[in-house]
């Protein structure tokens, strides 16, 4: 049978990010890809312009509208912009019992704009990281979600655990923002902790990485439920699209790696 995958996140008028990336992935690893859309952003290469969010029963709405018609095996999780968005996706997550849910709980933009307001990082803790299979933040979404800093390796093991402790089955934090030659990502499963090193490609083209991996390992988990085989084959997924698009030129700043073959 087909394998069905939602994105449940923003979209991003430059095709990188959002939905957009997340629906190429989908497709490029063999998903049929649905989407329901929280915002619509004015954005590009350079940045964000404008958010435009839609009302929160809306978003409820198309979540009903796919998944009591299509179905879904796996849902992706992105830009949710505010609380009540947030709560009225956790709800309608629940009132599905939807399994494989994957949370990229974005918070700023790879350009440093603002994609999440305040007063939603509380409802992200107490309605929706209960309903995530998996989490991916990465080192400051971490720190907001953990309450602490990180400094290291061993700060990120706490960090990983207390996320957990929210409710996630399992914690991704992204190593793309530490400052190393490599890129270490650290997974907890609940019980043991996986560290994936990948190195770093040498490119401004990054745009969308976070959302691409989110996706990607959402569609993976259609084929196999091992969360950290997921991980893994989403991780490879990733560096190959970075050093595809290592060397193109696509606007006039961050470029995207969901590039074509």
């Amino acid at each position: 049978m087909l394998k069905r995958a939602l994105t449940i996140a923003g979209s991003d008028s430059g095709g990188g990010a959002g939905i957009q990336a997340d629906l190429k992935a989908f497709e490029n690893i063999g998903v049929f890809g649905m989407s329901a859309i929280t915002a619509v952003t004015i954005q590009n290469t350079l940045g964000v312009q404008g958010i435009h969010q839609l009302p929160a029963e809306t978003v409820a709405a198309q979540i009903d509208a796919v998944i009591s018609d299509i179905g879904v095996d796996s849902v992706k999780v992105g830009m949710l912009g505010n609380a009540a968005v947030t709560a009225a996706v956790a709800e309608r997550l629940a009132a599905h019992d939807v399994k494989y849910v994957v949370v990229d709980p974005v918070m700023v933009a790879t350009s440093g704009d603002l994609l999440l307001e305040t007063d939603a990082v509380q409802t992200i803790k107490e309605k929706l990281l209960p309903r995530a299979f998996i989490v991916t933040p990465n080192k400051y979404e971490a720190e907001i979600l953990a309450g602490i800093k990180i400094t290291g390796a061993d700060s990120v093991y706490r960090a990983a655990r207390l996320i957990h402790g929210l409710g996630a089955r399992g914690v991704l934090i992204k190593g793309g923002h530490m400052d190393d030659h490599e890129a270490t990502d650290v997974f907890f499963d609940g019980q043991k902790m996986h560290t994936f090193t990948l190195p770093r490609v040498d490119t401004r083209n990054t745009h969308g990485t976070g959302c691409t991996l989110s996706s990607a390992i959402a569609a993976y988990l259609c084929f196999n439920p091992d969360p950290a085989a997921a991980v893994q084959a989403a991780k490879d997924y990733v560096y190959r699209r970075i050093a595809k698009a290592r060397d193109q030129v696509l606007g006039h700043g961050s470029g995207p790696i969901c590039l074509p073959g």
